[in-house]
């Protein structure tokens, strides 16, 4: 557990009406649309912070869009409510807001949350504030995923927060995938698929992919095949019909399911050569599932 990172301490506010909120809603609105708003006034900051906690989701939405739109005035108020709010909806929506703003001094702060608040939406909300926030979230997603302390969770979360940013930091998926952890390994083929998707020419994106077929962890090949088989690439047929004769079964599995995918009559042989071979029933249900829909599509071509 890390230590809760510095931040500014709330000042007191006044719990408003619904009549009152509303009011102060209307005039901060008018006023940011006049370009009058005093982004000093700390205050008023926070008071439309405790307005995140109105039991009304339109008024809410409100006041997160207007601090979105004050932008990095708004960053320290909105941490704090984040970290030591005792209204959950407060917290809930501070995090959500700090999504709209994408300012990485919010990083840290967001991790905390994401691996400390018992909240299920906080967390969700502040992974999604780190994946708004790009390429500044990276490290910190890194980390996470290398962390033997991280749950399964909170893993999953990392691992969809960099496949959002994916081609915005590209370079740094690249180089974290020399890491000695399986799960961020993992995790950079599935980001690194978004980034192939984008750009098919992009060889580099296509070359990791295919060495990660040849990847040590069972979970790092099976990712690797389930991508490139989204991704329909003729270019890993070869790759991928040497799988079928690995010795771990969920790698074998993984391939055959990623030929069918790729939909090509041409892994129709290996595919039937592995199913003679195959121990395993549930591996075999696998084949035989992807030499049907190979076969089908065959009929198919052939019209």
């Amino acid at each position: 557990m890390i230590d809760i990172p510095k931040t500014a301490k709330n000042g007191e506010t006044t719990l408003l009406s619904h009549v009152e909120t509303d009011e102060l809603l209307a005039r901060v609105n008018h006023q940011i649309s006049q370009g009058t708003f005093d982004k000093e006034d700390q205050q008023l900051i926070l008071q439309m912070v405790e307005g995140l906690g109105d039991t009304r989701g339109m008024v809410r939405l409100g006041f997160a869009e207007a601090l979105g739109k004050i932008g990095k005035p708004a960053v320290e108020p909105l941490i704090d409510a984040l970290l030591h709010h005792a209204n959950v909806v407060v917290r809930r929506a501070a995090a959500k807001t700090l999504t709209l703003i994408g300012d990485p001094q919010a990083v840290p702060h967001l991790v905390y949350a994401l691996l400390n608040d018992e909240d299920t939406v906080v967390q969700g909300s502040s992974i999604g504030a780190l994946a708004r926030t790009g390429e500044a979230s990276v490290s910190s997603l890194l980390e996470i995923l290398a962390s033997s302390n991280s749950s399964e969770s909170h893993k999953g979360h990392a691992a969809w927060a960099l496949a959002f940013i994916g081609a915005k930091a590209k370079d740094r998926l690249y180089t974290a995938y020399d890491s000695d952890s399986p799960e961020v390994r993992a995790a950079v083929v599935g980001a690194i698929s978004k980034v192939a998707e984008e750009n098919r020419d992009d060889t580099k994106a296509m070359n990791l992919l295919l060495e990660s077929l040849q990847d040590s962890s069972a979970n790092v090949r099976s990712e690797a095949a389930a991508v490139l088989g989204n991704l329909k690439y003729k270019g890993a047929i070869p790759k991928l019909t040497d799988l079928l004769n690995h010795e771990v079964g969920e790698t074998r599995k993984s391939a055959a399911l990623s030929l069918m995918k790729i939909c090509d009559r041409v892994s129709i042989e290996p595919l039937k050569a592995a199913l003679d071979r195959e121990a395993d029933e549930e591996i075999k249900k696998a084949i035989i599932l992807a030499i049907s829909m190979l076969e089908r599509q065959s009929e198919t071509d052939d019209w």
